[in-house]
């Protein structure tokens, strides 16, 4: 399938666990100037950077990328990517894949299958998951889904669903924090209050499926790298990098 999509990196410079997060370097190069490197090898029509400090915006034209400035009081990186599409112009039926700015080791094929399950044409928005073992699927930190046979996302939590009873265990799906969705979508979806079952698990995507919205999420082409929110993050990341470069 060929489709035609865009990609938005939303980096905030203010981050809890690690200030600075996308100008911190990695084998001397920003994050941020990694994670558009793996953006650019997904055949995107164009990949912009979304952020709320000056500072991100020289380094990414530094480096020859593009960025925009956007307004410091979004609340996501949703709002985010919806206020690039607007000052850019973007059409309401352009496909918008959101790469978050702290995944420098994502595979190029992850981002262009997220906006080819999204073009056929069945879901508002698309994500993708991998295979976790139960002893991973404890960790609140890694988002858990549950889907239908058609692989129609039913829940997201950051508790290991499903409950395991008795019998044989289940299979344990992680989300994979990487979005399609259409620019029309995002003002609908952007426009929403958020939702109780959002605010309990400080998950956004809860909102689409609390409003009725369908998510359609596929196993992952690629096991992607670990993300960075740690300093141990961080050098694990330039350690994977390293071994690749030998």
């Amino acid at each position: 399938m060929s489709v035609e999509f865009r990609i938005v990196v939303p980096a905030r410079y203010a981050s809890t666990r690690l200030p600075g997060k996308p100008l911190r370097e990695i084998r001397g190069k920003p994050m941020i100037e990694w994670v558009c490197a793996a953006a650019a090898g997904a055949g995107a029509r164009e990949v912009v950077v979304a952020t709320d400090d000056a500072r991100i915006v020289e380094q990414v034209q530094a480096f020859g990328g593009v960025a925009c400035l956007t307004d410091s009081a979004h609340s996501s990186g949703t709002d985010r990517i919806l206020e690039v599409a607007q000052t850019l112009g973007w059409d309401g039926d352009d496909i918008v894949v959101n790469l978050q700015g702290d995944e420098p080791l994502m595979p190029a094929a992850n981002l262009l299958q997220v906006a080819e399950l999204l073009a056929r044409g069945d879901c508002e928005i698309a994500t993708l998951h991998k295979a976790v073992s139960a002893e991973a699927a404890q960790d609140p930190n890694l988002v858990k889904l549950v889907h239908d046979a058609a692989g129609r996302a039913l829940y997201f939590s950051r508790a290991p669903i499903p409950y395991h009873r008795g019998g044989p265990a289940p299979d344990y799906c992680g989300h994979i924090g990487i979005y399609a969705y259409r620019v029309g979508f995002l003002a609908t979806f952007s426009a929403l209050e958020p939702a109780a079952l959002e605010r309990a698990e400080s998950l956004e995507q809860l909102r689409a499926l609390a409003h009725g919205y369908r998510i359609r999420s596929e196993p992952a082409r690629e096991a992607p790298g670990p993300g960075v929110d740690t300093e141990a993050d961080l050098a694990r990341v330039e350690a994977l990098l390293a071994e690749r470069s030998r």
